[in-house]
């Protein structure tokens, strides 16, 4: 089982990733974490630090090449795993951020996308972007701004992939969004996450 986990800056995957891998491990299947970042929060760590801006070309070459390579290099590692995979991010992010930053899609992305093996489930995390910004202050290390963020979840919507996506609401606690991502795994007949106590999540009605 292949789950990717996509979205905004500031939607929480990351948080979600973590919390759903450890309570399918609670619950006593075999899963693992793996991470698709493209290094942009060193780049606008060592940006603010030395005070210089790359042009959105450059970035997005940068970032581009270290996505494709933790993105193969993940593939590789979920092929010769035998149990459920969940990817925090993946090549639709590089995407969006392309559509954002007013680039072309161009040719690499979408071509690898049909070669790799198809995610069985591709959840969104819709939030909104102020709630998103609020978060992403709150960590101090990035410096997306609201606009940046707003520009983001369009570009993310906009995709030709994003009908295929499973949309989660990622406004609400980590706990709120955990009990609704694991809503979404449920009904795609995947295995349930457990939580501390060896109980397993509710399904709300808005999931079902």
């Amino acid at each position: 089982m292949l789950i990717v986990l996509t979205g905004i800056d500031g939607s929480g995957k990351t948080t979600a990733a973590n919390a759903l891998v450890s309570g399918l491990q609670l619950g006593g299947t075999k899963a693992l974490l793996l991470s698709n970042h493209a290094a942009r929060r060193r780049l606008s760590l060592l940006s603010a630090k030395y005070g210089w801006q790359l042009p959105p070309r450059v970035a997005d070459a940068i970032e581009t090449t270290v996505r494709i390579f933790n993105v193969l290099v993940s593939h590789v590692r979920a092929h010769r795993f035998g149990g459920t995979v969940v990817m925090d991010r993946h090549l639709y992010c590089q995407l969006a951020l392309r559509k954002a930053n007013g680039l072309r899609r161009g040719i690499l992305l979408p071509w690898l996308l049909e070669r790799l093996p198809e995610p069985d489930l591709v959840i969104y995390f819709d939030v909104d972007p102020q709630h998103a910004y609020q978060r992403v202050l709150a960590r101090g290390t990035d410096k997306e701004s609201l606009r940046d963020l707003q520009d983001f979840r369009a570009a993310y919507r906009s995709l030709p992939e994003y009908s295929g996506f499973v949309e989660v609401d990622a406004n609400g606690t980590p706990g709120e969004v955990l009990e609704r991502l694991s809503g979404v795994v449920a009904a795609a007949g995947m295995p349930v996450p457990a939580v501390a106590g060896g109980t397993t999540p509710a399904t709300s009605e808005a999931n079902e």
